[in-house]
């Protein structure tokens, strides 16, 4: 690498700092839920919208609200932001990128362990789940997303949703004909809580 290069290199770092630095907590060093509420505003975006979460998955942040340095740079390096404006910017190229298929799986997988804030939590309450459904399918798949979380308002066998569960509904919104639910077998290994959605919808149709 060229000393100009390396010049460069670090220069974009100190721009990627300061941004951060902008929205850290002074006392703890990282950017906490009130940095990311400021951050939010300042990008224009809502706290809830999807592309809050994305810019937590390239990070590969670790705790719910919170961004440290390490995860911050590691972002926006890879998205050429070092400043806040060039950020807001790149908000519709990483949608593109969360989007693809390769990656929207395992985007979809971190949104449920993002959510995991208690140490050797292994599911999430049925209202949070509902949310979270909402923010990351809804867009794509909104009449199975709907429904879903009616039937989950609605049911009172499931207090909780694990992660098999969660995987199981994005592989049903992906390969299941709906509403007519034409191509669903039970026999194949879908998670119990899909069974019994299946047949309350087929309930509610007949």
């Amino acid at each position: 690498m060229r000393r100009s290069a390396i010049k460069a290199a670090s220069k974009e770092l100190e721009r990627i700092d300061n941004v951060f630095y902008t929205y850290a907590n002074t006392t703890s060093g990282v950017i906490d839920p009130e940095g990311i509420e400021r951050l939010c505003a300042d990008m224009e975006v809502d706290p809830t919208d999807v592309r809050v979460l994305m810019l937590a998955w390239k990070m590969r942040a670790e705790k719910q609200g919170y961004f440290t340095l390490e995860e911050w740079r590691v972002a926006l390096k890879a998205l050429r932001a070092d400043s806040l404006s060039k950020l807001k910017k790149a908000l519709p190229e990483l949608e593109k990128e969360v989007r693809r298929p390769s990656n929207f799986v395992d985007f979809y997988s971190y949104g449920f362990k993002y959510c995991l804030t208690e140490e050797k939590q292994k599911s999430i309450d049925i209202e949070s789940i509902c949310q979270l459904i909402h923010i990351i399918l809804g867009s794509q798949y909104q009449a199975q997303v709907d429904s879903f979380v009616e039937y989950l308002k609605t049911q009172s066998d499931y207090k909780v949703i694990n992660m098999d569960q969660w995987m199981g509904f994005y592989r049903f919104c992906d390969e299941i004909s709906y509403p007519d639910l034409s191509n669903y077998d039970p026999e194949l290994a879908w998670p119990l809580i899909l069974d019994n959605f299946v047949e309350w919808v087929r309930e509610k149709q007949s």
